[in-house]
């Protein structure tokens, strides 16, 4: 195999299989000299792709993990599974995984043949995930739209349906794509209302980016709190919460506010989250928590064990 960009593509795909490679038989899978195997397996750890090497006569080649993440090979298959996966992640909010998942659908969609992007949305359409959370699915086409308009950054139409069910064209500069654990939001600069604004994704339809570039703006408060703000219209709370537990078995959302006390441990954050979301959140911890402050969660805490209590009928 002489050209050389062609045999560090196929050398690789072989070192990426969970084995070890003699330089040998690499050579004689590659139809080239062990000099040049050596050669391309230098070349490789230039860019960046950690290739150890064992010495002895049953020794050889294999890829290791390294301190960072190189480019990787996909097969076919390997990159249905992936786009599957990270679509069905899109479509819902999964706390801790929301936005890296849809940054990578959209850099692998973008660069997915056609023939293998028909398959992946075959499968999603024949596909029925069972998520936690009551906030609605989007279609991950929205999301990965959304987010490449974001990278690029460009200017971007959708349309759009408000609240009171009133529909809208919209050009805006998107800004960040925020999750706050049951819904996506999407905030950006209204070109044509000259002020920023927060969308529900799951409101927005038919959004295509318009090519047309854009220096992004400078917003004046971090993109999550600036959506919590509209939420509550611009207040939130604070919440004192103790936990009968230590902070490691908490998710990172709780964990990153989390203080040990004895064998628990205390969490003090502010959110713009409804009481009873917030309180159903709490819950889901599965580890026995009492509300300090406010009042007002706490209530709701009361009536989401009311609930709960009551949907389950007594033994007989």
């Amino acid at each position: 195999m002489t050209d050389t960009p062609a045999r560090l593509l196929t050398l690789l795909s072989l070192l990426q299989t969970p084995r070890e490679w003699p330089g040998s038989e690499l050579a004689e899978r590659l139809r080239v000299s062990p000099r040049t195997i050596r050669r391309d397996i230098e070349r490789l750890r230039e860019l960046g792709y950690p290739v150890e090497a064992s010495l002895g006569a049953e020794g050889g080649y294999r890829l290791v993990a390294g301190a960072a993440m190189p480019p990787l090979l996909l097969d076919d298959e390997e990159a249905v599974a992936i786009a599957v996966g990270l679509r069905a992640g899109a479509g819902h909010a999964i706390e801790g995984v929301e936005e890296a998942s849809v940054r990578a659908l959209a850099k692998l969609e973008q660069v997915l043949p056609g023939r293998l992007r028909r398959r992946v949305g075959a499968l999603q359409s024949a596909t029925i995930a069972v998520t936690r959370g009551d906030g609605p699915s989007i279609d991950p086409h929205t999301l990965t739209t959304i987010a490449a308009a974001v990278a690029g950054p460009e200017r971007l139409r959708f349309a759009y349906r408000a609240r009171d069910g009133a529909d809208s064209r919209r050009l805006v500069e998107p800004y960040r794509l925020v999750s706050t654990g049951n819904r996506w939001y999407l905030v950006a600069y209204d070109m044509d209302r000259g002020d920023w604004r927060t969308f529900r994704v799951d409101r927005v339809a038919e959004p295509f980016a318009t090519g047309a570039r854009f220096a992004p703006r400078e917003l004046p408060m971090d993109a999550a709190e600036f959506v919590r703000r509209g939420l509550r219209g611009g207040e939130t709370y604070a919440v004192d919460v103790s936990f009968a537990a230590p902070a490691e078995v908490l998710p990172g959302w709780l964990r990153q506010h989390a203080e040990p006390v004895g064998g628990g441990c205390r969490v003090r954050f502010s959110s713009g989250d409804s009481p009873e979301w917030v309180a159903a959140r709490l819950a889901l911890t599965a580890a026995p928590f009492t509300v300090h402050t406010p009042d007002f969660l706490a209530e709701a805490a009361r009536a989401l064990a009311a609930r709960l209590t009551a949907a389950v009928p007594p033994q007989g």
